[in-house]
């Protein structure tokens, strides 16, 4: 008779690393932080529903529009939405981390884009006037803030009054936020759901300051 004991040994070992996963995810959900620089390679990986191409039309950037987006990171879609606002747009990126901001700064220089303004500041307390922006959004980044309420309340107030947010949320991401709990946060601030792009686990919701005619969601 064969003896079980090392297979029970070699699950048992190959299941340590995905419990030990788990619960790293399970405490930084409920503990929320940005991405450490460390892992700034993680957050470059292709994002395959939540693409470039996709940002930019559920955003619909135009020439010459002030932008902001909170929670840039490396830079992952700030280039494609500052080629979009070219050539006298503005794209204000800001990052709570200083290492990020000078990642952005030294990328965005080398693609040769000098347009995008890199700013360190919180999404808690947006470092701008009232209706300073023509849009704002945010990819993987609203869970990460530990007071998203008050975030939310900030983008609301730096948009101009028929200014746009896009708010982009993907599985995997231990922060992953919901579309309805999303919808309804935002909506309670007076915007109007107005398009929706993706699937159920990977999706980019736009919503507007001025309310939409008509609301359009092409979920797959």
């Amino acid at each position: 008779m064969v003896s079980r004991r090392p297979v029970r040994a070699m699950v048992a070992l190959l299941a340590l690393p995905l419990l030990a996963g788990l619960g790293y995810a399970l405490r930084w959900r409920s503990n929320p932080s940005p991405c450490p620089y460390a892992q700034r390679h993680a957050i470059d990986l292709p994002r395959p529903v939540i693409t470039r191409s996709r940002l930019r039309d559920v955003l619909k950037p135009r020439p010459g529009e002030r932008l902001l987006e909170v929670g840039p990171g490396t830079g992952y879609y700030t280039g494609t939405v500052a080629r979009a606002i070219e050539p006298a747009g503005t794209l204000h990126a800001v990052d709570v981390q200083s290492e990020m901001v000078e990642h952005l700064r030294t990328r965005m220089r080398q693609e040769g884009e000098s347009n995008v303004e890199p700013v360190r500041g919180d999404a808690r307390s947006l470092p701008y006037p009232d209706d300073t922006f023509d849009a704002a959004y945010l990819v993987l980044v609203l869970g990460e803030i530990p007071d998203r309420e008050r975030a939310l309340d900030e983008l609301e107030r730096v948009l101009k009054p028929d200014g746009r947010l896009v708010v982009g949320e993907s599985l995997p991401d231990p922060h992953f936020v919901g579309f309805e709990g999303l919808r309804r946060r935002i909506e309670q601030r007076g915007l109007a759901f107005d398009a929706r792009a993706g699937t159920r686990v990977g999706y980019f919701a736009r919503f507007d300051a001025s309310p939409a005619a008509e609301s359009i969601d092409s979920v797959e």
